[in-house]
């Protein structure tokens, strides 16, 4: 079945970086729309950012445009999400997703926590 594990969480200062990976199995990875979606405490779970199946299609939403870059790697089954000047709006569990015949899939979610 389909898995998803998402590592690379943590806490940072404002401004500073963390790189999230999603190692996935169970499907064709390389033949799949992958997204990274965030849910802070109170709030709806939201799309952060997408990528088509060969690299290309990519989407932010707007308060992380130009400052998260989504990326994957088709041949070790991973996708990633770079984010820089991070700012403590961002603070979140961050989950990765992928939509397999209709049905979504999650994984666990990492904790990202940006604080001085």
């Amino acid at each position: 079945q389909v898995q998803l594990v998402e590592s690379g969480g943590g806490l940072v200062q404002p401004g500073g970086s963390l790189r999230l990976s999603c190692a996935a199995s169970g499907f064709a990875f390389s033949l799949y729309r992958m997204s990274w979606y965030r849910q802070a405490p109170g709030k709806q779970r939201e799309l952060v950012a997408a990528i088509g199946s060969a690299g290309g299609g990519t989407n932010y939403a707007d308060s992380v445009k130009g400052r998260f870059t989504i990326s994957r790697d088709n041949a070790n089954n991973t996708v990633y999400l770079q984010m820089n000047s991070l700012k403590p709006e961002d603070t979140a569990v961050y989950y990765c997703s992928v939509r397999v015949l209709g049905v979504f899939s999650w994984g666990q979610g990492t904790q990202v926590t940006v604080s001085n």
